[in-house]
C-alpha cells in the first residue's frame, strides 16, 4: 500500500494557530490571501478574529508533527458548505495540495453529510484549480464578485460526492 509522505489532519483552531496564519507571507500574485495583522483581527472581531466563528466554521490543518501546514473555514450556507481553504506558504507549488484537501472535504463531509460541498476560485490560480479538480471537484459556475482589489472573475467548483 502507498503511504503518502506526509499526512495532514483537521483539529480545531486554536488563538496561537490563527495568530499564525496572519503571518504568513504569500508571493505575488497569491499575495492577495494573505490577511491582516492578528490584534487587528481580533479588534474588529473578523474571520478567525472572532472566537465564536473561530469555534464554528475554523479548523487547522496540521501534519504528523502537529506543525500547523492550513486551515479552513466550513461556511454553512441553505443547503451548501462553503469551503475556504489556506495552505502554509512555504508547501504551495509541492505537489502536496490534493493530501491537504482530502482530509478538510472529509471533515466537510462528517459535519455536512446532507450539503453541497462547494468553493469559490479565482479564474487564474490554475494551481489551485489542478488541485481541486483532483479532489474530485468540477467547475459548475463562472461569475465576477467583489474583492478588495475590485471586481475578478472566479469559478464556484462543487465536490462530486
Amino acid at each position: 500500500m502507498f503511504h503518502s509522505p506526509i499526512a495532514f489532519h483537521v483539529v480545531a483552531m486554536e488563538v496561537h494557530q490563527a495568530a499564525e496564519v496572519c503571518e504568513w507571507i504569500y508571493e505575488a500574485p497569491y499575495d492577495i490571501y494573505g490577511w491582516m495583522p492578528w490584534p487587528q483581527m481580533q479588534e474588529l472581531n473578523i474571520e478567525f478574529g472572532d472566537p465564536q466563528l473561530r469555534r464554528e466554521q475554523y479548523v487547522s490543518v496540521i501534519n504528523e508533527q502537529g506543525r500547523l501546514c492550513g486551515f479552513a473555514q466550513l461556511f454553512p450556507m441553505e443547503g451548501v458548505v462553503r469551503l475556504g481553504i489556506g495552505m502554509r506558504p512555504d508547501l504551495c507549488g509541492q505537489g502536496l495540495g490534493h493530501l491537504f484537501v482530502e482530509p478538510i472535504v472529509r471533515e466537510a463531509l462528517k459535519r455536512y453529510p446532507e450539503r453541497e460541498i462547494d468553493l469559490e476560485v479565482l479564474t487564474w490560480n490554475q494551481r489551485a484549480i489542478r488541485t481541486y479538480q483532483k479532489c474530485g471537484f468540477r467547475i459548475t459556475d463562472t461569475y465576477e464578485r467583489r474583492t478588495p482589489t475590485g471586481d475578478k472573475p472566479f469559478y464556484c467548483m462543487v465536490y462530486d460526492k
